[in-house]
């Protein structure tokens, strides 16, 4: 992956995740954020 397409990546995941909290607000971030690390944790075991 060059830097310019990381670059853009990282922008449109950025303001998609401003976006939605604008929109909806951030209470259901911290709900993803923590099945996020929970699936991590999972992951982790299985390995």
């Amino acid at each position: 992956m060059t830097d310019r397409i990381a670059l853009v990546l990282g922008l449109v995941i950025l303001s998609a995740l401003t976006l939605d909290v604008v929109l909806n607000g951030s209470e259901h971030l911290v709900f993803l954020g923590q099945k996020m690390f929970d699936f991590i944790e999972w992951l982790a075991f299985w390995r």
